[in-house]
């Protein structure tokens, strides 16, 4: 076999590209089973980002329902999710454009339910016995913050913005009906609460009108996560709750109560940042198919509800999520370090797996692939912290021997959020390339429990920083990077931990912001409802700790900032304003220090369309070179970088 040939880290060639990166890959969202039927959610970068209604039928042919002019997607909360639901043959869904709910038979030309009004709506559940839906709607039509409810919608008509069943709290989510439709059960939280911070789950019984009587909270409460409440097929309400340090899966008991049905250090919930999240589902009234993370690692179960025995299902899969059941069979979006999202649906019988949608049919030599590394290393507070490494690996090169390899620091949005080993194509293409990836778990991060969750209380911006700092230290000490040529990037809340770490830590030489907070006190004034107050717990009250806003907010230090950054920032992000990028890149410019601006025109809270993920992608290797030296293979679009 032939000597691979000698390059330097960076100036490998790769197949993985960002034009074949953008071109045949799609989101995978939401499966669902309705009858023989199966359903699910693409969403197409080549179409503009445009969510796609998919039916899986009986025959197993696929049809796409939603029509061209149309868009699946729901703005409630801004992040949407619980954007359809199918049931006998009918879909009912959120339009984009016009947030109005619409209902489609078929391939038939969608009709819609609701009025042309500021209402949004999502988290839908039909209850055919009243000929109506039941979800959570979010009223835009006053001057001040969107009042959310639950509220009823009839059928038959589209002037009916709702009926409220359920009001007074700042925020409802996942109403679910029994299967007698004889009760209702949601979950409910108010500010300064997020939901994974502490929630409340309720049921109530709907009257023979449909009305709600005999309101009662089942569990949760300011210090108790509640997620994903669903009943069982014979009548028994399960959620999972964090009341033993873990999200754990719990039941309703006979007397009203709450009790554990499963406890084991490992999470079976998640953070509800968007609506119709699933992590567990009914085969049968004794037969839960589940998943849960261990270290950052999914694995999948079944979970017997009489004996209270989990037992394992060997399956290829590292991430597992939108887990739907029904007898015999359930279906769920799954990933591994090596292949990439796909719904697939596991035969319970047989535990075999069959793939009915890939997100990307790239055909690519897996000598190319880098294998994540799950590592542990120490951090602030005598504390671990996690992360997934990704050492450089390319088939066709290797490196001087005297040469370690550049490192780029990942991190995740959120905070609240997590780091998985699901295939990231966007992290293969630079490993490929002969640059390392480190992917933290910074605290703050799901799926190591509770305590770790809120290391961050308090602290964002420290914690996260310091998780970043000392991954990178620990490759450092172990020869696995150069500490010359150390990097970091991030996306929302990661970019806000990426402003901070290039401006009050000197650990690293260059980074990337991709529509990151710079300044913490105009995101505490200018942003939507849902993240209103998560600053609070985060940070401390606003105007109150008005100081620490200011100390933690890098567009206020930009003097102790001197190392190259790049921006992208979709002019259409109503979560992080386009002007707190502006005012960074204005600084930088006037300090004489090398500084990129990519803006791009409809785009929101995270790039959806084909063309801009592909230039922010390409743009951040071009941006890196230039500052480091070294050449690329790829053929790109050159940047305007000032004061280079």
């Amino acid at each position: 076999m032939a000597e691979r040939p000698v390059a330097p880290y960076g100036s490998w060639k790769s197949p993985i590209t960002s034009d074949s990166i953008v071109a045949g890959s799609i989101g995978l969202t939401q499966p669902l089973i309705d009858g023989e039927e199966i359903y699910w959610i693409e969403m197409r970068p080549t179409e503009g980002g445009r969510n796609i209604v998919v039916k899986r039928d009986s025959r197993g042919a696929t049809h796409d329902l939603t029509p061209k002019e149309f868009n699946a997607r729901t703005r409630v909360h801004e992040y949407g999710g619980g954007d359809y639901t199918a049931s006998k043959g009918k879909v009912y869904f959120s339009n984009f454009s016009d947030q109005r709910l619409y209902v489609q038979e078929h391939v038939e030309e969608p009709v819609a339910i609701t009025p042309e009004a500021l209402m949004r709506y999502a988290d839908v559940v039909v209850d055919e016995a009243r000929q109506r839906l039941i979800c959570v709607r979010e009223d835009h039509t006053g001057a001040n913050e969107a009042i959310n409810t639950l509220v009823s919608l009839k059928l038959n008509f589209n002037d009916d913005c709702g009926q409220v069943l359920v009001s007074g709290n700042d925020f409802y989510s996942s109403p679910k009906i029994s299967p007698d439709r004889s009760q209702l059960a949601w979950l409910t939280w108010n500010h300064p609460n997020m939901p994974w911070d502490g929630c409340e789950l309720w049921t109530g019984r709907l009257d023979e009108h449909g009305s709600l009587q005999e309101k009662v909270k089942v569990a949760g409460g300011v210090d108790e996560s509640i997620f994903q409440p669903e009943w069982s097929p014979d009548g028994v309400l399960y959620f999972v709750s964090d009341r033993n340090g873990w999200w754990n899966l719990c039941r309703q008991s006979r007397d009203g109560g709450a009790e554990n049905v499963y406890e084991m250090n490992a999470e079976f919930g998640m953070p509800q940042w968007g609506f119709g999240m699933s992590i567990y589902s009914f085969e049968s009234a004794e037969r839960i198919v589940c998943a849960y993370v261990e270290r950052g690692i999914f694995r999948l179960a079944f979970l017997n509800t009489r004996t209270r025995e989990l037992e394992p299902i060997e399956a290829p899969y590292t991430d597992i999520r939108y887990v739907r059941a029904s007898a015999g069979m359930a279906v769920m979006r799954v990933a591994s370090p090596l292949e990439p999202a796909a719904i697939v649906r596991l035969d319970c019988e047989t535990r075999s797996f069959d793939i009915l949608r890939r997100s990307n049919n790239l055909s690519i030599d897996a000598g190319y692939y880098s294998n994540p590394q799950q590592v542990e290393f120490p951090t602030s507070e005598e504390v671990t912290a996690h992360g997934f490494f990704y050492r450089p690996t390319n088939r066709d090169f290797q490196a001087p021997p005297d040469e370690r390899p550049p490192l780029l620091i990942q991190i995740h949005g959120g905070p609240t959020a997590a780091a998985t080993t699901a295939l990231s194509l966007a992290i293969q293409y630079w490993t490929s390339r002969g640059i390392a990836v480190l992917d933290v778990n910074y605290g703050g991060s799901t799926g190591f429990g509770r305590e770790y969750r809120q290391r961050l209380q308090g602290k964002w911006g420290i914690v996260d920083v310091d998780d970043c700092v000392n991954g990178a230290r620990y490759l450092v000490e172990r020869d696995e990077v150069d500490a010359e040529r150390l990097l970091i990037t991030g996306g929302s809340a990661g970019g806000y931990t990426t402003l901070c770490a290039l401006t009050f830590r000197d650990t690293f030489r260059a980074g990337a912001s991709h529509y990151g907070v710079s300044d913490l006190e105009a995101l505490q004034k200018d942003t939507h409802k849902f993240e209103s107050r998560y600053s609070d717990g985060l940070i401390g009250p606003y105007p109150e700790r008005k100081d620490v806003y200011y100390e933690r907010s890098p567009i206020n230090f930009i003097e102790q900032l001197s190392c190259p950054v790049i921006f992208f920032q979709g002019l259409e992000d109503k979560v992080v304003p386009p002007n707190q990028a502006v005012m960074m890149v204005e600084a930088l410019k006037d300090k004489q220090i090398p500084v990129a601006y990519l803006p791009f025109e409809g785009e929101q809270h995270g790039f959806r369309q084909a063309q801009n993920i592909k230039r922010a992608l390409d743009a951040e290797l071009y941006f890196y070179s230039r500052v480091f030296g070294f050449d690329i293979a790829d053929e790109i679009e050159p940047v305007a970088i000032e004061n280079l």
